[in-house]
């Protein structure tokens, strides 16, 4: 009787089929990885660097049912000017309250107490952003 074998004997035919596929699976993955971290390095730099106005809400208060007050402190370039959007909302969600604040002063920062009027009782406050004029 003779023994039958059932894999090819090793190294004599090169490499499988499966090695080429796992290699060529490899440098796509390795491309695909590169492209990704430098596309978000691009838009972190982007959104770091040209980043002109930001603004941060350092708290809010509830004066009356149509009025909020929110404390927004703003840091910018010195000679630079937007707008920031600020938002209350009701308890429901529904927005009761919208205003937009122009930053026009000189400076790099500024705190500004900001009165949002509102058309119903609002229970938050927010900032939606700031964008360079």
């Amino acid at each position: 009787m003779s023994a039958v074998r059932e894999q090819l004997p090793e190294g004599r035919y090169g490499r499988s089929a499966d090695a080429r596929a796992d290699r060529k699976l490899r440098i796509a993955g390795a491309v695909l990885g590169v492209l990704f971290l430098g596309l978000m390095g691009w838009f972190g730099w982007y959104y770091v660097v040209d980043s002109k106005i930001s603004a941060e809400m350092i708290k809010f208060d509830v004066v009356s049912d149509t009025e909020v007050q929110v404390h927004l402190e703003v840091r910018k370039d010195a000679d630079a000017k937007g707008v920031c959007t600020l938002r209350s909302r009701s308890e429901d969600g529904a927005e009761v309250g919208r205003k937009d604040v122009r930053v026009d002063e000189a400076g790099s920062r500024i705190d500004s107490l900001v009165t949002v009027r509102t058309t119903a009782r609002a229970t938050s406050a927010e900032l939606i952003g700031c964008s360079a004029r």
